[in-house]
């Protein structure tokens, strides 16, 4: 039988050049309008493979948590980093998922050989060797599960900003712009955890008036 999904080929190939081990890191809420970015990073412990993990968001809420108690259980070291949204919006999206990577990594209780990284994108300043996998959740068992981590991690953190932040929702939705989040928004106004960078909570600019309109204007004026 053929085994779909990401699997452990491209640590093990590297495994016969790397002597230290092998880590897969990825992040949870690029998307979202509010609350923090969310990485994870993960060395997994080659003889209890995780099997039967894909990239999360391909997984229902019940296997999501299996998922993640098997690998937070069996894993050989695993760190989660989050950046806040008002960081978010002084460093733009792409650097804070670029530093909240390295600082999960940074966080691991023994520094990797490799870490593979979901996307296009190596961390600047980590201790180790990195490297980009476009679609990696989809192709690397560290990082699909390094994206359940950080997908766990994240849900409960948004439900516990439900809290402090009733009415908008954030224990349903996570800070994505559904047609609720919208509303509440439109209603109560954004949070300090939203993110103001992001449309349509960043303001429209105000287009220049016409040079007819400013001779009239001068006209007026007059």
């Amino acid at each position: 039988m053929t085994r779909t999904g990401p699997n452990f080929d491209i640590e093990t190939d590297a495994g016969r050049w790397i002597r230290h081990p092998i880590a897969g890191s990825d992040e949870a809420g690029r998307g979202p309008l509010a609350g923090p970015v969310v990485a994870a990073a993960v060395v997994l412990d080659p003889t209890r493979l995780p099997y039967g993990i894909d990239d999360s968001k391909k997984l229902s809420q019940k296997r999501l948590e299996e998922a993640y108690a098997e690998i937070t259980a069996h894993a050989l070291g695993y760190a989660v980093a989050m950046v806040s949204a008002a960081d978010i919006d002084r460093i733009n999206i792409r650097q804070a998922t670029l530093q909240a990577m390295r600082e999960a990594v940074l966080a691991l209780p023994r520094f990797p050989g490799l870490v593979l990284f979901d996307g296009r994108d190596v961390p600047p300043g980590l201790p180790c060797k990195g490297r980009a996998i476009i679609q990696g959740d989809a192709k690397s068992l560290s990082i699909a599960a390094a994206s359940i981590i950080a997908k766990v991690r994240r849900d409960l953190h948004m439900k516990e900003l439900a809290t402090r932040f009733p009415g908008y929702g954030f224990e349903t939705h996570a800070g994505y712009g559904t047609a609720f989040h919208l509303k509440a928004i439109a209603e109560l106004g954004p949070t300090t955890e939203h993110r103001m960078t992001f449309a349509p909570l960043k303001p429209r600019p105000v287009p220049a008036p016409a040079p007819a309109q400013i001779d009239l204007f001068e006209r007026l004026g007059s």
